[in-house]
């Protein structure tokens, strides 16, 4: 197990923080453009950037946080007021919690300074006082995974709660067997604390292990069997850091050998080698646990639409997730970008990623922005390539698309299309900037 930890720490990568140099230019180059629009904008912008700068203020002031450190959370998360946060903080620390403790709580959930005090987290830090732990023991515990009081007061909360404290303790003790041998011996809590451990040493982040440890389903549960799973997931070269991983493990968990191979063969008969099918399971590893009902539906959904068998089996081998879209959500986008844009459907086919985008907050705004230009001949073409209106990021769909024009009564107009509504376009912004 030791050499399966080593081998996954080597296929980590550390995560880099986005160039926000880049991104608050770009903010500001769209900021000032859009003054030149109508005076209720510029009055919007001036709130939107009053209602950033008491966040910084606030956070500084109240906190003791570095500027640097306050604005980027103030990114995440915006204080129209003292009221609230003052009385978020004053419950904070009426239960023990020093401004150390405040800090480290507000850097990791930031939110948590907008939520009602009195109604959503009292009741919940009386609920663990309840249990009979110290002060010091919650504010710690709290402390380290502060996102628990998201949960609301029960026995999901305490599982968790419970979880952090072993973990803290295991770290204390810094040889986790010792703590394992207090246990009672082949428990389930033994089981799911070891196991647990193995996937946090292997670099599985805390918020992939919240939904494994407060689940009753199969991923952490046994020994043998996990050992056997984790083995098969590592050795294929999935990433402890990402969802696909944990997704990897649930399904060799939750699926005997025999159904694996009942359900290889069964996408062969679709047309599909067993090397595709691996390569499609590293891509989408829930695929291979839908049924072949769902699966059946996704062909009649796809052949509905107008495309032939070799093309859907294609746009699968390319991107399974696909196989779990809804029948009415496929339709809509499809039709969308066929009849409305006019994108012939050899395009959908050859990119079936902009499927798994949000009609509603990707695909319509992109290409509100892109009937703009197409009505005032921008393109030498109809229209411009699919990959390079959708699938891009927001940030480099603005500089292409939006903010790339001399004509600067064109920019506003393209940014307040994008954004639908001009009174928000300052949060908006930043949500596109830091997301």
């Amino acid at each position: 197990m030791y050499s399966l930890i080593l081998h996954g720490r080597r296929a980590i990568e550390l995560q880099k923080w986005r160039n926000l140099r880049c991104a608050v230019k770009l903010l500001e180059y769209s900021l000032s453009s859009a003054a030149t629009a109508s005076g209720a904008d510029d009055a919007s912008l001036r709130v939107g950037r009053k209602g950033k700068n008491f966040t910084v203020s606030y956070l500084v002031d109240s906190l003791g946080l570095a500027k640097k450190l306050a604005e980027s959370i103030s990114r995440k998360v915006s204080l129209e007021n003292k009221v609230n946060p003052d009385s978020v903080l004053n419950l904070l620390r009426s239960h023990g919690f020093t401004d150390s403790h405040i800090s480290s709580i507000v850097r990791e959930y930031p939110r948590l300074l907008i939520l009602d005090a009195e109604r959503s987290l009292a009741p919940k830090l009386k609920y663990l006082q309840s249990r009979g732990d110290s002060n010091s023991e919650l504010t710690e515990t709290v402390s380290k995974v502060p996102k628990i009081l998201r949960l609301k007061a029960g026995k999901s909360l305490s599982t968790y709660y419970d979880f952090v404290k072993v973990i803290i303790k295991a770290d204390k003790i810094s040889k986790f067997k010792k703590l394992c041998h207090s246990l009672p011996e082949g428990s389930i809590q033994e089981n799911k604390t070891r196991n647990i451990s193995v996937l946090r040493d292997l670099g599985v982040p805390q918020r992939l292990l919240f939904s494994l440890f407060t689940s009753v389903s199969p991923p952490v549960c046994g020994k043998e069997r996990f050992e056997e799973s984790l083995k098969k997931v590592v050795e294929m070269g999935f990433d402890p850091t990402t969802s696909k991983f944990v997704s990897a493990l649930r399904v060799f968990q939750g699926l005997s050998d025999k159904t694996v191979e009942e359900k290889v063969n069964f996408y062969i008969t679709l047309g599909l080698s067993v090397e595709d099918v691996w390569a499609m399971f590293k891509k989408f590893p829930c695929f291979l646990g839908l049924s072949e009902k769902k699966t059946a539906n996704s062909i009649e959904t796809f052949i509905g639409l107008g495309l032939t068998r070799d093309e859907f089996t294609f746009m699968v081998k390319r991107f399974p997730s696909c196989l779990n879209f809804s029948a009415e959500s496929v339709k809509k986008k499809t039709e969308f970008l066929v009849k409305k844009m006019n994108w012939p459907l050899k395009t959908v086919v050859l990119n079936p990623v902009v499927l798994g985008y949000s009609l509603e907050k990707r695909i319509v705004p992109r290409c509100n922005v892109i009937r703009v230009l197409i009505s005032k001949g921008f393109f030498a073409s109809e229209h411009p390539p699919m990959p390079s209106a959708l699938a891009i990021s927001d940030r480099a769909f603005l500089n292409k698309y939006v903010l790339n024009h001399d004509d600067k009564r064109l920019v506003p107009k393209l940014i307040a299309v994008f954004s639908r509504k001009r009174v928000s376009l300052t949060d908006h912004m930043f949500r596109i900037i830091i997301n």
